[in-house]
């Protein structure tokens, strides 16, 4: 398939950014732009398209970047050791003079502490007995909980899966995905049901659990690192990252039933219309993602792992668009759809545009 290659290029390496001919109209064509984190490389990245359609990427650094929400209007994305929230900026249907129309500005930063914040949603804490009101769910891995924002601590632990025992940190069981019904938190997805510290890293093959919060009872096992449980279209739909499988899930009988293969390590998605976006990632090689069925249907299909982007039909399970990072980047984590947005950027935390942006909030 033909591929078009982004502007902004690093020399020495080559274009960073290839995608497949038909995906800026794939952009145009669902009026959304894309937003993506990597934590390896530290970056929060926004794909949209320029005023003469072709695409534009744009990053801002962010170290440890992980988890990421938006509405379009607002985005929360989790650093190393601090949850950010921005807004936008740009109000009534302004551009700037470049056709930005979204501009993301940083308005909060919660201190958390390096408590490893996964998936972020945005649910009502009431669900757990906490404070009534919209707020951030998000997953400590670190803590194996369920948690949300707090005035006074680091964060306020929700839920814990009922085999956690400790309330202290060290990842037992690698809590690592949500999966929300409206502002309710519904499902969980962790590697292990394990309540050893670091003892998920002996279950990543077969241990992988899809977890209903409420009646706190498996939905699915047998999973290999399971990422990304998502409810959509009247399905559940996880990713089966250690077999590379985007699957839905049977909520009566736990059956999954493999959708589409994903050539990489699979983590961050995202619905459109008939669309899933997932995220792929190079495996790493150490002992934790070695052995994993991955490799083998790799090696089967003769295919090399990808960084990037598939845009898989979820009628068909044929991957109809995508987007792949050649080099830097070798590792995405999540993904947002940002509606109804051509053009999307964040203001960073230093330099001279986060000093004179200012917005007035009048009585």
């Amino acid at each position: 398939m033909p591929t078009q290659t982004d502007a902004a290029q690093s020399t020495s390496l080559g274009p960073i950014l290839q995608y497949s001919s038909g995906f800026p109209e794939w952009l145009a064509d669902n009026d959304c732009s894309l937003g993506l984190t990597t934590y390896q490389a530290g970056r929060l990245i926004l794909i949209g398209r320029k005023p003469d359609g072709t695409v534009r990427a744009h990053e801002r650094l962010l170290e440890g970047c992980k988890g990421l929400w938006s509405d379009g209007q607002t985005v929360w994305a989790s650093g190393t050791h601090t949850l950010w929230r921005f807004e936008n900026g740009l109000h009534g249907g302004k551009r700037t003079s470049g056709g930005v129309d979204r501009m993301f500005v940083p308005r909060e930063g919660r201190v958390t502490g390096k408590i490893d914040i996964h998936e972020i949603g945005m649910g009502n804490p009431v669900q757990f007995g906490g404070t009534s009101g919209a707020a951030p769910i998000f997953v400590s891995s670190a803590f194996n909980c369920l948690a949300t924002i707090s005035e006074t601590a680091s964060f306020q632990a929700l839920w814990r899966p009922p085999f956690i025992t400790a309330k202290s940190g060290g990842d037992r069981c690698h809590l690592n995905g949500l999966a929300m019904e409206g502002s309710r938190a519904a499902c969980v997805t962790m590697t292990s049901t394990s309540d050893d510290l670091a003892g998920w890293r002996e279950d990543r093959k077969t241990g992988g659990v899809l977890m209903d919060i409420d009646t706190i009872e498996p939905i699915a096992t047998g999973l290999s690192m399971p990422h990304s449980p998502r409810l959509y279209d009247g399905n559940l739909w996880v990713l089966n990252s250690g077999h590379g499988t985007l699957c839905t899930v049977d909520q009566e009988s736990g059956t999954t039933t493999p959708v589409a293969f994903c050539p990489g390590f699979a983590r961050g998605l995202s619905f459109i219309g008939r669309h899933a976006v997932i995220g792929t990632s190079l495996p790493r090689r150490n002992a934790v993602f070695e052995g994993l069925e991955l490799d083998d249907s790799l090696a089967k299909d003769g295919t090399s792992p990808v960084c990037g982007l598939q845009i898989v039909n979820i009628d068909t399970g044929q991957t109809v668009h995508w987007l792949r990072f050649e080099h830097t980047i070798e590792e995405l984590f999540d993904i947002a759809i940002l509606p109804a947005i051509r053009q999307p950027e964040a203001i960073g935390f230093q330099g001279e545009k986060i000093e004179t942006f200012v917005n007035v909030d009048e009585l």
